[in-house]
């Protein structure tokens, strides 16, 4: 283990457990908005307990993690719109809690939160199955193709299960209009699938055959 690696993942996520609070409470004008505590919970305790497993098995993981620079300018647009869509998705969640526009069921919280840690565990998963992933769109040195297990079924099924998590979100903080925001998600993802194809296709061996043998990219016997 290796100390700047741990002093920066504990930097990361206090950052952003600051920066997500500011956008949920600030808007709610009150700490005692509830679902953004549950949000809060679901989200980084999980993410809490990935980073310290990554830390004892796998820290080059953790390090791709990390890091989210891309190089290319597609890609650069695509992160920007995915941040100002989710900061108008948090923001309208407060403001939604503030001003009472919907109230929802607990019911379908809890139903929302046990869909948003299903995909969670999905994810987890996912970064299981492929040591080559990255938050970035790049070719790594010895990288191989990846087909089994969930890579069997889609080509990208960390894009699914970030579809199901990003779903799931707007209505565990109780906002139906910040789960209209977040549709906005997919024609970015579209794009970044797009683009990730032709990198991974161009320089990645066999890739282009995998996409032969395995139809579809983020929904089976859809897209």
């Amino acid at each position: 283990m290796t100390k700047e690696l741990l002093i920066q993942a504990i930097l990361k996520l206090m950052a952003g457990i600051v920066i997500l609070g500011a956008l949920l409470f600030i808007p709610a004008g009150t700490f005692s908005y509830w679902n953004g505590w549950l949000f809060l919970a679901v989200l980084f305790i999980p993410m809490f307990a990935a980073g310290i497993i990554m830390m004892f098995k796998n820290q080059e993981l953790l390090k791709k993690r990390l890091n989210a620079r891309e190089e290319q300018a597609e890609q650069k647009q695509v992160v920007l719109f995915s941040g100002l869509m989710f900061i108008a998705a948090f923001v309208v969640a407060g403001l939604n809690f503030r001003m009472k526009w919907f109230v929802m069921p607990k019911w379908a919280i809890l139903l929302a939160t046990i869909i948003f840690l299903i995909a969670y565990i999905l994810y987890a998963e996912v970064i299981r199955e492929n040591e080559f992933l990255s938050r970035t769109v790049e070719v790594q040195e010895h990288q191989k193709v990846v087909d089994t297990g969930l890579y069997g079924i889609v080509r990208h099924p960390m894009y699914s299960t970030t579809l199901l998590l990003f779903g799931a979100m707007p209505w565990v903080l109780g906002s139906p209009i910040s789960f209209l925001i977040m549709l906005i998600y997919i024609p970015i993802i579209v794009k970044r699938i797009k683009n990730e194809e032709q990198v991974l296709k161009e320089g990645l061996d066999g890739y282009a055959d995998y996409c032969e043998r395995i139809r579809y990219r983020i929904i089976p016997f859809i897209y």
